[in-house]
């Protein structure tokens, strides 16, 4: 396991940048979040959690919302979806022209999905024994789209994460250069989701709470459980995607993809 080097983004990607994303498929850059953006983003997450567990929201235009227990027994929502659409917030936080930066990386028309695959999505983790999300196994994020016999259109997940995360501890893992491979490849290198264990090719991110990441869909990644336990191991991550292609927006009349049944398998 290595650790990847990390640069700050600017106005426009450099040569060397677009270069390691082309070979590797993946990017991290430090401090897109001031502390002060950081709090106000975890804040607005802790109220719009606490809104949908009273209302006892339970799937948002199609998909399931992952409920679980803090370290203190409270009740929790581990895996938002769609949340820039239920806060102003958030949604203010989508506005921020940097993003337009990357959109090149999956061509002309790229855009954030907003309103498309699962929207701005929150995972919350914490290794508690009564939380319900503590790791996610190898996948590939655009498995979707072949799951639903859609064609396989480009398309990144842009991470900014609200806290620290140190790779002794768990978190985000890649295989690097997986994202060139065929379709095949994406489906079957690995078991989606229910394979955990380490790989000796992945490589391990060491993020500071502010910090964004991006990877190609295609890309195999995992989150690794962390070794800590209760509040050292709180790891909250906003994922927005950047997609292409025909645009498939979510509403309240979707129906919930079969892969969903399987999401009590992750934890």
């Amino acid at each position: 396991m290595r650790i990847i080097d990390v640069e700050s983004l600017g106005d426009q990607l450099t040569g060397d940048q677009m270069a390691s994303f082309e070979n590797n498929g993946f990017l991290h850059f430090r401090g897109f979040l001031t502390p002060h953006a950081v709090n106000t983003m975890t804040k607005a997450i802790d109220e719009l959690s606490a809104r949908w567990v009273s209302e006892g929201l339970r799937v948002l235009n199609g998909t399931p919302l992952k409920y679980g227990k803090d370290v203190d027994g409270k009740e929790i929502i581990q895996r938002f979806c769609f949340a820039s659409q239920h806060h102003p917030v958030l949604a203010e936080l989508l506005t921020d022209q940097r993003f337009n930066t990357l959109l090149s990386l999956v061509g002309e028309g790229g855009r954030l999905g907003t309103h498309e695959k699962d929207g701005l999505v929150v995972n919350h983790y914490v290794n508690s024994p009564t939380s319900n999300f503590t790791q996610m196994g190898w996948h590939t994020d655009s498995v979707r789209d072949l799951f639903l016999g859609l064609p396989m259109c480009p398309m990144l997940n842009v991470g900014i994460h609200l806290d620290d995360q140190d790779p002794r501890n768990g978190g985000l893992r890649i295989l690097p250069g997986t994202h060139k491979q065929k379709k095949s490849g994406v489906l079957f290198r690995k078991v989606q989701f229910l394979d955990n264990r380490p790989d000796p090719r992945e490589v391990a991110f060491e993020i500071k709470a502010g910090d964004l990441t991006i990877h190609d869909g295609r890309a195999w990644h995992r989150v690794a459980k962390s070794k800590l336990v209760g509040e050292a191991s709180r790891r909250r991550v906003m994922y927005i995607p950047i997609v292409n292609g025909p645009f498939l927006p979510k509403s309240a009349e979707s129906k919930t993809p079969f892969y969903h049944r399987f999401q009590g398998l992750v934890k």
